[in-house]
């Protein structure tokens, strides 16, 4: 079997439902669906994902999402689930936006649980705290006061950095999207066959029914639909009924 799978975009319901799929790339058929009347997608990537990983019946799935899935929280969940996700992070840094070096430009050292700014600095950890159920470490130099980069770094008195305890996952989802910065592309093309069939039939503004339940409903027979058509497209009837009998 195809070893990516991929939660996407959602199509938008009556009274704002929106439908979360996991698709296999290869053949272009929807292996898990889910309704929700939440407007962000970062709190289904796990669940879509698990959802396709017990589908598939694997140890181990590397889906790929947009970055509207992304969760700080979600990813380190499906990393222990077995689930190792690309999506690209979302464009958030003000200091970037404003031209300015962020937290990206600075490469930690593990070894030396410090951090190295553009200008060849050390940035030490100063102290570990807990916010928000969160163990962050402040990082930060008083040698930026001096430093002929300042300007382009922080408007304060320093830069500082924070990290995450679990920043080393959110890392690694970086590197795998370096590694393959094609996977947004073919996830892309990915989610334009189904969702452009579904819209096909049941309109590209809403479904027939209304509430979730019964949204929910349309869909558990609409996703079957698709997926026989696909199938029958891929084998033929003659193929199909084969492998139905065998």
């Amino acid at each position: 079997m195809p070893a990516r799978w991929q939660p996407v975009d959602a199509v938008r319901a009556w009274l704002g439902a929106n439908v979360h799929v996991a698709v296999d790339t290869e053949h272009h058929l929807i292996v898990a669906q889910e309704v929700t009347n939440a407007g962000l997608g970062q709190a289904q990537l796990n669940g879509m994902a698990q959802k396709a990983k017990q589908a598939l019946q694997v140890n181990w799935l590397d889906p790929v999402a947009d970055r509207g899935y992304y969760s700080g929280e979600q990813i380190p969940a499906c990393e222990r689930a077995g689930i190792a996700v690309t999506l690209p992070r979302p464009m958030t840094s003000g200091a970037k936006t404003a031209g300015r070096f962020d937290k990206e430009d600075c490469l930690f050292r593990p070894g030396k649980n410090a951090y190295h700014c553009p200008a060849g600095e050390t940035l030490p950890c100063r102290y570990t705290t807990l916010e928000n159920g969160m163990r962050l470490s402040r990082y930060w130099t008083n040698a930026c006061q001096a430093c002929p980069l300042k300007t382009d770094r922080t408007t304060g008195r320093e830069r500082r950095v924070t990290r995450w305890e679990h920043e080393h996952l959110l890392e690694s989802v970086q590197r795998r999207l370096d590694a393959d910065p094609q996977a947004i592309r073919v996830r892309r093309e990915t989610v334009e066959h189904p969702f452009g069939t579904l819209k096909e039939r049941i309109g590209a503004t809403h479904f027939l029914t209304r509430t979730l339940p019964r949204v929910s409903a349309e869909m558990v027979l609409q996703v079957p639909a698709y997926n026989l058509t696909r199938v029958l497209n891929i084998m033929g009837s003659k193929g199909l009924l084969a492998a139905i009998a065998g």
